[in-house]
């Protein structure tokens, strides 16, 4: 199977499981955002998706907070087309 195949699989329970655990943050802000996002996507994430929140969530929590704000947008050395369209998602 090509990689790229295997970053649209869907995301397995305990990978799930995992990731909700590791976008705790400092911020109640950030939770929100983050917690809504999983209420309307969860059934549906894919492993490129937890891939891109898992770059989001190397990000201090105030540069996370600008992104989801839309103060500042994701700089292209570090964000490729994932972590775009999962902050888009994210924003809704």
């Amino acid at each position: 199977m090509h990689a790229d195949a295997d970053l649209d699989q869907p995301l397995g329970a305990r990978a799930l499981s995992k990731l909700k655990w590791r976008t705790r943050r400092g911020l109640l802000e950030n939770d929100l955002f983050i917690a809504r996002f999983f209420e309307q996507h969860e059934s549906r994430l894919t492993v490129r998706q937890a891939k891109a929140m898992e770059t989001l969530m190397d990000l201090s929590d105030h540069d996370l907070l600008d992104l989801l704000l839309q103060r500042k947008e994701p700089e292209p050395a570090w964000a490729g087309a994932d972590v775009v369209e999962l902050l888009r998602l994210m924003r809704v």
